[in-house]
């Protein structure tokens, strides 16, 4: 059967490393498998140039929060897989890599866990491989033509990767934001096709937005302010929702799509169809698309973050005036890749969860796990760092501590 463990943790990303953390402060024995060769979590997956989007003091992982020189500076990538590597030994996880886990099935009032290292059994197993596991491409790919390079956000690198010609980016969130303003600085000509992920400033009454989000989370309950947890979220389905449209390049700033689009970018709507002819079609609601995108921070965000400084009394500056700007595209809803030189496709189409490892029944309909707070309806499985598991922070650096306390807790109980 193998080696027995207490517990066993899947992941030694961000996740994996807090629920270390607090399993070794209540003296439970754990073990860490994680599948890639070396420590740094999906960061390892993004590009080059690619910098947090939450400031240095959002760096909160437990037992050691940032006190470098720049908190309100953004980390490049490299950096940031330093950082994770330098808490896994600093708070001296316990960590196999280069073992992934193929199969966990219950087995003895536990579980058999098998991985391409070995068989162990397990009292306990948490699922700490985070919200980015699969990246999610649309069925309509396999229509383009195959002269096309196709690359989701997880494979792309740099603009040098790419061959010569136009490229056209599907997704507007953080990550197809970003690649393309990247892109537009090396001289590309990029298409992008607009979802309908919220813009949202940089910094608000004197703050970077994250200062407002961590504070709200954390405290805004106290005062009766629950809009970031999860019980609030209108649908399970919002627990996917995208995260606001910023930057941290460059010392971090506000990424507006109509300013791309002065600036070259050709902005298209939701690409709906795709020929071998290389013949795409776009829904014709751009500058509906290009509203919401506008006007959601502004309902749903700054109400809250209004509400928290008149609640706590906080000092801050007046409320900012939403942004106005009136500039529309003019691009047709039909684009042949051939005719516009387009030769590569990025696709800034997010990620899925894959849970396919569980051999228990205990994903609902989204292959979420069914939990509480990260405890799951099969007793001894936990799950931690997945998006909106308790909150808009658990799947941040900056939320993900506190699930992992309460799991670790629930564990220790056990």
């Amino acid at each position: 059967m193998g080696p027995l463990v207490n517990t066993l943790i899947v992941g030694a990303g961000q996740a994996g490393l807090a629920a270390s953390y607090w399993l070794g402060r209540a003296g439970v024995e754990h073990l860490l498998l994680e599948r890639r060769a070396a420590l740094g979590g999906a960061w390892q997956d993004r590009w080059d140039a690619f910098c947090l989007n939450t400031p240095n003091f959002s760096l909160t992982l437990p037992g050691m929060p940032y006190d470098g020189p720049a908190p309100e500076a953004f980390m490049p990538r490299d950096e940031l897989i330093g950082y994770v590597r330098h808490y896994a030994e600093f708070i001296g996880a316990p960590v196999r890599t280069g073992t992934d886990v193929t199969r966990i099935a219950p087995a003895d009032g536990g579980f058999d866990v098998e991985t391409t290292g070995g068989r162990w059994r397990a009292r306990n197993v948490v699922l700490a491989t985070g919200g980015y596991q699969e990246p999610k491409i649309p069925a309509l790919s396999a229509h383009l033509p195959g002269h096309i390079l196709q690359l989701h956000t997880n494979d792309y690198r740099k603009p040098e990767q790419l061959p010569d010609g136009a490229v056209l980016i599907v997704g507007s969130g953080q990550s197809g934001g970003q690649i393309a303003e990247e892109l537009l600085a090396a001289g590309r000509e990029i298409h992008l096709a607009v979802s309908t992920c919220p813009e949202a400033p940089r910094r608000y009454r004197g703050q970077d937005i994250i200062f407002w989000m961590m504070h709200l989370a954390q405290y805004g309950p106290d005062y009766g302010l629950n809009g970031l947890t999860v019980g609030q979220l209108p649908s399970p389905a919002a627990r996917f929702m995208c995260n606001p449209l910023v930057s941290g390049a460059g010392g971090g700033h506000d990424l507006h799509l109509r300013e791309l689009g002065r600036r070259g970018v050709r902005l298209h709507g939701h690409l709906e169809t795709a020929a071998d002819d290389g013949e795409l079609t776009f829904s014709d609601d751009l500058p509906e698309r290009l509203g919401v995108v506008e006007r959601t921070f502004y309902q749903r965000m700054q109400p809250m973050f209004d509400s928290y400084i008149a609640a706590t009394g906080m000092s801050a500056p007046a409320s900012d005036r939403p942004r106005q700007d009136d500039w529309l595209p003019s691009e047709p809803a039909r684009l042949n890749l051939g005719a516009a030189n387009i030769t590569s496709v990025i696709w800034a189409t997010g990620y899925r969860l894959d849970f396919g490892i569980l051999d228990i029944p205990v994903l609902d309909e989204w292959n979420y796990p069914r939990h509480h707070r990260g405890v799951t309806e099969h007793p001894g499985l936990y799950a931690v760092g997945l998006p909106w598991l308790t909150g808009h922070g658990s799947s941040i650096v900056a939320g993900v501590g506190r699930d992992a306390e309460y799991i670790a807790e629930h564990i220790a109980a056990r």
